[in-house]
């Protein structure tokens, strides 16, 4: 095992690389103080307010649908279409933000501020403009790539300073995009209306960005192959949950290009579950309120449903993402998208008996559901495929988000006008327990099925550089 120096944020430290027999390297002897100046746990705090900042665009718009119809004079059809234009920008920012860091062109505080710029934006256009083709340009564009370059940094930055227990550490911050909302989803149930719509979407604007960029300018991602000083890469001894979690859902074989990923026929599976998936989730939060609604639950109880999704939506996420370091990550997955799916023939069943308690329980585990299984993903991912490739790995993996947008808002429009609620979440319903399946048949790339489990091997040197 030979060492090497580098100059890092803190100095000059001296540091190791380590591989094992499958040629993975492992980056040791930095701590994050030496990188950072201060504990990594700062970036995990700090990605996890930027999330509830931004979180307003997608789990609040539900609740402003009517008054935003009414202040500039669109249809329903008009305000589900710009936010699946919104969903649509905010995954397919993913990949090419991906690269774009990747590449050096773009670091993780420059990617996070200018992705606040453009928020603001989206909240400005979607406040002034009554033009719904602009609408969509200014919020469903705009406002959409500006919430996919914050999403994504903060999703991959936090996942390369936590390697060892990347589950709890990705569902804690990926919980914050929905439960941030839930403020707003009050605010627009019962302070916002025609007269002063405009004031506070720009508001909420300049809100966004400043609470981004405060948090963005501490950004920073850590070398490639970096791997906590605290842990042995090779036999995961140091701390006994760190050894639990790795031992349930082990490192990549190897860092996966994303042309490797996609040839190894994990990430495309990866793809059609989210889309799936995702689609279902979104689903639920563009109708919830006015399913609610139309069965004759009253506004408080309209308005607590969509609280309690978002509220269970983000919770989950984090609940999800430590039960994952105990279970495994395919396991925990399918367990959730299983939920989802179940959950919205329960909404059926409680609309159908006019129930407003029993609406609220699957209110809760469709939240639950909808949302725990994107730190899963997320997770997923660099398990699979390693760390270094990882902004644009997962930029293709959560890319199956945009066409969720268009059939999960848009398109699930279309198909409450043509068969009701009842007939639209029992085919939510149905394909999310088909994705439940297709999750079972996920593996990590190049590791034998038997000893997948097992420790990495013995060590072999390499020189550090």
């Amino acid at each position: 095992m030979s060492t090497g120096n580098e100059r890092s944020a803190a100095g000059t430290v001296a540091y190791r690389e380590v591989s094992d027999s499958k040629g993975r390297v492992y980056r040791v002897g930095e701590t994050d103080r030496d990188l950072l100046g201060h504990s990594r746990k700062l970036m995990v705090y700090l990605p996890w307010v930027a999330m509830m900042a931004i979180s307003v665009s997608e789990y609040a718009y539900g609740s402003a649908e009517d008054t935003l119809s009414s202040a500039h004079g669109w249809t329903q059809s008009n305000t589900f279409w710009i936010l699946s234009v919104w969903v649509f920008f905010q995954a397919g920012s993913a990949f090419p933000a991906g690269w774009l860091r990747e590449k050096g062109i773009l670091n993780a505080r420059r990617a996070t501020v200018l992705g606040a710029v453009l928020c603001l934006v989206g909240f400005v256009a979607l406040a002034h403009l009554d033009n719904v083709f602009l609408a969509i340009c200014g919020f469903g564009v705009i406002g959409g790539l500006g919430s996919g370059l914050v999403y994504a940094t903060c999703i991959n930055m936090v996942g390369k300073w936590f390697p060892e227990r990347r589950g709890a550490r990705t569902g804690f911050v990926n919980g914050g995009f929905a439960y941030g909302s839930l403020p707003f989803i009050f605010i627009f149930n019962y302070a916002f209306d025609t007269s002063d719509a405009a004031e506070v979407l720009d508001l909420i604007g300049v809100y966004v960005l400043i609470v981004v960029v405060v948090c963005a300018w501490f950004f920073k991602d850590p070398p490639k192959n970096w791997w906590p000083s605290e842990i042995d890469p090779l036999n995961y001894s140091g701390n006994r949950k760190s050894a639990r979690s790795l031992a349930k859902n082990p490192p990549a074989v190897k860092q996966f290009t994303p042309m490797e990923a996609i040839r190894s026929g994990m990430l495309p599976l990866m793809w059609v579950t989210v889309v799936i998936t995702a689609g279902v989730s979104i689903f639920g939060i563009s109708f919830q309120v006015d399913f609610a609604k139309q069965v004759g639950f009253g506004p408080l109880v309209a308005a607590t449903s969509m609280g309690l999704m978002a509220v269970v939506n983000g919770v989950g996420r984090a609940v999800v993402g430590w039960l994952s370091d105990l279970w495994g990550r395919k396991l925990t997955l399918f367990f959730v998208i299983l939920v989802l799916g179940l959950a919205q023939f329960g909404v059926i069943w409680a609309g159908d008996i006019h129930s407003e308690w029993l609406f609220l329980v699957f209110a809760f585990l469709s939240g639950f559901g909808g949302g725990a299984f994107y730190p899963m993903f997320a997770a997923l991912t660099p398990d699979y495929f390693g760390e270094n490739y990882n902004a644009t790995n997962y930029g293709l993996v959560y890319s199956g988000k945009l066409v969720s947008g268009l059939f999960g808002g848009g398109l699930g429009s279309m198909v409450v006008d043509a068969w009701g609620y009842n007939g639209a979440y029992a085919l939510a319903g149905g394909i999310s327990v088909v994705a439940a399946v297709i999750a079972l048949l996920l593996r990590q790339p190049g590791r034998p099925r038997a000893a997948g489990i097992a420790p990495n091997p013995l060590p072999v040197s390499r020189e550090a550089v």
